[in-house]
This record gives C-alpha cells, sequence and structure tokens, in this order.
C-alpha cells in the first residue's frame, strides 16, 4: 500500500522509526536516574511480563557475564521465592499490569524496589518511591515497540553496556532492506546467545502479536536439537549475532533462508518491528489494534 495515510498500522511505524532518537535520550538520563537502578554487586531480580521479561533477561545475561552481581529475571506469575537481599526492578509500559502491582504489594515493605515506568499516574506510579520515567518513549499501540528497547538501552547504559555505535545501528535497522517478502514468508525463527535470546523470543512475539504469523525462537545451539525439523522453504532462520556454520549449513539444508547483519542484536529489534509491521499488513491486519489484546493485563486469575 502506498498511502501510508490510510495504511494499517501508521501510529506503530511512528513510533518504531522514532527509537534512533528514544535511545538518544536514554543514554543521556540524568545521573540521579540511572543511579536508581542496580549498583555493582547487588543481587538483582528483574520482574516483567511479556516484552518486559523479555528485555529483563536480556539485561539478566548482560550483567552477569560482566561480573556485576547476581541477576536473573522472572515473570511474576512464575516467581516462586525471592530472596532477602534481592534488588528487586520492575518494568511495565503502562504502570498497570496487575501480576506486578501484585510483587510490588507484596514486597514493597521488606525490599529495595525500583520502577521503569512509561506512566507515573498510575498505581505502581503511587506504589513504588523509586521511579526511572521513561514518559518519552511510552506508546498509544498495543504492540511494544520503542518502550521496551528503550527500557534496554536504560539498562544497557546502566551497566556501561551500550555501543558507541548503537544508535547508528538502530539507524541503519530503518533504511536496510526487509530480509524476507512480508507476503511470502511462511515461518519466521529467531535464533540468539545468551544475552540475544531474551531478544529473539522479544522479536518472534513481535511478529505474532502484529501479523499473526507463525514464529519461533531458540538459543542458537538448541535449534538443531528438534525445532530445525519444521523448516523448509518459505522459512526464515534470522540469526541474531554469529552464524555459526555448522548451524547455517544445516538450515540452509531445508531450504530455509539464513539471515544475519552486522548490527548490534538491540537493533535487529528495529528491523523484526518493520517486518512484522509489513507482514501485518499483508495479511490485512491492524498492529495498531491487534485482536485479543490491550494495553495492559488488569486483572489475574
Amino acid at each position: 500500500m502506498n498511502d501510508r495515510s490510510t495504511a494499517k498500522g501508521v501510529v506503530t511505524e511512528q513510533e518504531l522509526t522514532s527509537q534512533p532518537e528514544m535511545w538518544t535520550r536514554a543514554a543521556e538520563l540524568p545521573v540521579d536516574q540511572l543511579g536508581l537502578l542496580p549498583a555493582p554487586g547487588e543481587p538483582v531480580l528483574l520482574v516483567g511480563c511479556g516484552t518486559s521479561y523479555y528485555i529483563g533477561d536480556a539485561y539478566a545475561y548482560l550483567r552477569n557475564d560482566a561480573g556485576l552481581g547476581r541477576t536473573r529475571a522472572a515473570i511474576p506469575s512464575e516467581l516462586t521465592w525471592v530472596d532477602d537481599d534481592e534488588h528487586i526492578v520492575v518494568i511495565s509500559r503502562s504502570g498497570t499490569t496487575a501480576d506486578v502491582v501484585d510483587i510490588v504489594e507484596r514486597y514493597g515493605s521488606t525490599h529495595r524496589i525500583t520502577a521503569i515506568l512509561g506512566d507515573v499516574d498510575t498505581p505502581l506510579g503511587e506504589l513504588c518511591d523509586r521511579i526511572v520515567h521513561l514518559g518519552f518513549a511510552d506508546e498509544t499501540s498495543i504492540v511494544q515497540t520503542r518502550f521496551a528497547t528503550t527500557v534496554l538501552t536504560v539498562l544497557r547504559a546502566s551497566i556501561d553496556a551500550v555501543p558507541a555505535g548503537l544508535v547508528d545501528d538502530a539507524r541503519a535497522a530503518l533504511d536496510l532492506p526487509l530480509p524476507a517478502d512480508p507476503a511470502s514468508v511462511r515461518q519466521v525463527v529467531f535464533l540468539g546467545h545468551r544475552w540475544s535470546v531474551g531478544l529473539a523470543h522479544e522479536a518472534a512475539l513481535k511478529l505474532r502479536e502484529s501479523a499473526g504469523a507463525w514464529t519461533e525462537a531458540y538459543p542458537v545451539w538448541e535449534y538443531q536439537h528438534g525445532p530445525i525439523s519444521c523448516a523448509g522453504p518459505g522459512s526464515l532462520v534470522w540469526f541474531l549475532g554469529d552464524v555459526p556454520p555448522a548451524v547455517a549449513a544445516d538450515v540452509r539444508s531445508t531450504g530455509a533462508t539464513v539471515y544475519s547483519n552486522e548490527l548490534d542484536a538491540q537493533a535487529n529489534l528495529v528491523l523484526a518491528h518493520r517486518l512484522a509491521l509489513e507482514m501485518a499488513r499483508a495479511a490485512d491486519r491492524d498492529p495498531d489494534t491487534p485482536p485479543f489484546l490491550n494495553r495492559s493485563v488488569l486483572a489475574t486469575s
């Protein structure tokens, strides 16, 4: 569709293309804001649902691998214990996510809790004293794009893990050709390693939410342990990082397309957002308002 003014997903497109600007602002947050995030040596539990959990998982790997302290990410509904010494970091774009509110209410009097929020005039905004407010990156569309990646930028900045070329990579991701024809791709598989496994899951989630697409995500060395049996012509296998030659050879033997680039794994999310948008349009879906989804899950079972 050539007329973007009438195309589905206009809001999503505007938000996802603003990511270089959002990341620049995130990297320039005042010291007093970044200083609210965990200090070296603190054990950390990062809590979030859906996209927030995947972003937290990426941060956990980066922080652990940097030797900055024991770090883990958890989905609140699956959380079975909280150590007494853990600094709890909660992520919620809306500030209303019921499962996250429950965690803050349960542990707010016994633990240090820092919230990363898109909206502070909310239940989480009222409950939390320590807030990193990213209102500038909040979104109108239901499917998260720029808020999640801006949170990751802030988390990476807090552990000095933002590469110098990250924003340039985001701009490049807005200009690269799409890795596949949105109208003909049958299946998209994202493969990551350590910190980029969470990003692989997040990329796959975007395609499911926006386009209702068949997408999967795995650690790169796990893909041959069963999931590769679904690959074939029409499959796109997207590596977020290094491409092990043995894995790539096995993927190509199925007839699937192997894709990778030189961009930071986080910047690959921008390209995945673009693919999700165009796959949604090809399927005549509006990614601004996907079926069965709301901006926040407000009730728990």
